[in-house]
C-alpha cells in the first residue's frame, strides 16, 4: 500500500515536472513544423526557451493607469492553468490527482483563466485592452457552452465525469467509433483550437504567438508580466493537447502503480503530442483566415455538434433500452 502510494506520488511528480517543463518545447515544435509547411527554415524548437528568457532580463513596467493588481493577474492566470494542468493526466493514468479531473473542474479553472487575462487587459483602460478583452468575454461563452454539453456525451458513455475515469472507460470498455463521440471529437477540437487561439484570423500583428493569448490584452505588459502570459499560452496548448489526447486516444497510457508500464506509457505520449502538433500546423497553414466576427459562429457549430452528440446517444441509449 505504501509503495503504491510512493509510486503514485513519483509519478504525478513526473507528469508535472513535463507538462511544465515541456510545454515551450511543444510550441516550438509546432511553429518549426509551420515554417517547414511553409518551406522555410524556422526557428529552432528551443526557440520559445530563448524567447522566455529574453523577456525574464526585460524590465516590467506598468502604465500610470494600472492599480496594484496590475502584475497579479498573469500571476492568476499561470496558477490556474497550473492546476489544471497537473488535474489532466498525461502519460499515465491513477496519477495522485486523478479523483480531482473533474472536467467540471478544469472547465472552471480555464473560465478563471480566461478572467484573469481580461482583466489583465483592462487594467490600463486603454481601448485595444477593453476590445480585447470584449472579444475573449464572447469566445468564453459560446466556448463554455459547448465544453459543457460535450461533458454530457462523455458522462452518458463512460458514466464518469473525471478526465482519468473516461480515459480508462475508453480503454478498457471498446466504445469503439460512434456517430456521438465522432461529434464530441469535432467539437471539442473546435474549442481547443479557439481556446489556444490557434484558429488563423485576420490579426493585424500578424503575430501566432502574440494572437494566441490575444494580443491586444498584453500591449500594456513587459517583462517578467508578458513572460507569465506566454508562459500560460504555451501551457494551455500542452494541457489541450493532454486532454484531448487521454480522452481520445487513451490507448498505452501508463498506470501510476506500475513503474514498468511508465516508459511505454512516456514514449506513446511523446508520440500524440507530436502527431498532434504535426496535425496543428498542417492546419495553421492549409485553413485560410477566418474573420473575427466570425469565430463565435465557428463555436455555435462546436456547440450544436455537442448536442448532437448528446441526442445520438440519449436515442441509442431509449432504443437499447
Amino acid at each position: 500500500m505504501l509503495l503504491t502510494l510512493l509510486l503514485r506520488l513519483l509519478a504525478t511528480l513526473l507528469h508535472a515536472a513535463l507538462m511544465f517543463g515541456l510545454a515551450p518545447l511543444l510550441m516550438g515544435v509546432v511553429s518549426t513544423l509551420r515554417a517547414w509547411a511553409l518551406g522555410r527554415r524556422g526557428p529552432a524548437f528551443v526557440q520559445p526557451y530563448r524567447d522566455l528568457y529574453k523577456l525574464l532580463r526585460k524590465a516590467t513596467l506598468a502604465p500610470d493607469t494600472a492599480s496594484q493588481l496590475f502584475s497579479a493577474w498573469p500571476v492568476a492566470g499561470v496558477l490556474a492553468l497550473a492546476v489544471a494542468a497537473m488535474l489532466v493526466p498525461g502519460f499515465s493514468t491513477g496519477l495522485l490527482t486523478a479523483p480531482l479531473s473533474d472536467l467540471i473542474t478544469i472547465l472552471g479553472l480555464l473560465g478563471l483563466a480566461r478572467a484573469a487575462t481580461m482583466l489583465g487587459g483592462l487594467e490600463a483602460g486603454s481601448g485595444f485592452g477593453g476590445a480585447g478583452a470584449w472579444r475573449e468575454a464572447l469566445y468564453g461563452v459560446f466556448a463554455e457552452g459547448a465544453l459543457l454539453v460535450v461533458l454530457l456525451c462523455f458522462g452518458l458513455l463512460a458514466h464518469t465525469v473525471t478526465v482519468d475515469g473516461i480515459a480508462l472507460a475508453f480503454a478498457t470498455q471498446h466504445i469503439g467509433i460512434s456517430v456521438s463521440l465522432g461529434f464530441a471529437l469535432a467539437a471539442i477540437l473546435a474549442v481547443g483550437l479557439t481556446e489556444t487561439g490557434r484558429i488563423p484570423t485576420d490579426n493585424p500583428s500578424g503575430h501566432l504567438e502574440l494572437a494566441m493569448v490575444h494580443e491586444a490584452m498584453l500591449l500594456e505588459y513587459s517583462g517578467r508580466n508578458l513572460l507569465l502570459l506566454n508562459y500560460a499560452a504555451m501551457l494551455r496548448l500542452a494541457l489541450w493537447m493532454s486532454l484531448i489526447g487521454s480522452i481520445f486516444l487513451p490507448f498505452g497510457m501508463a498506470r501510476a502503480a506500475d513503474i514498468l508500464s511508465w516508459p511505454g506509457g512516456l514514449l506513446l505520449w511523446a508520440l500524440k503530442l507530436g502527431a498532434m502538433a504535426a496535425a496543428l500546423a498542417v492546419f495553421e497553414v492549409s485553413s485560410a483566415k477566418m474573420r473575427v466576427f466570425r469565430v463565435p459562429e465557428f463555436l455555435g457549430v462546436a456547440m450544436l455538434l455537442g448536442m448532437l452528440a448528446g441526442i445520438f446517444l440519449f436515442v441509442a441509449a431509449r432504443i437499447g433500452a
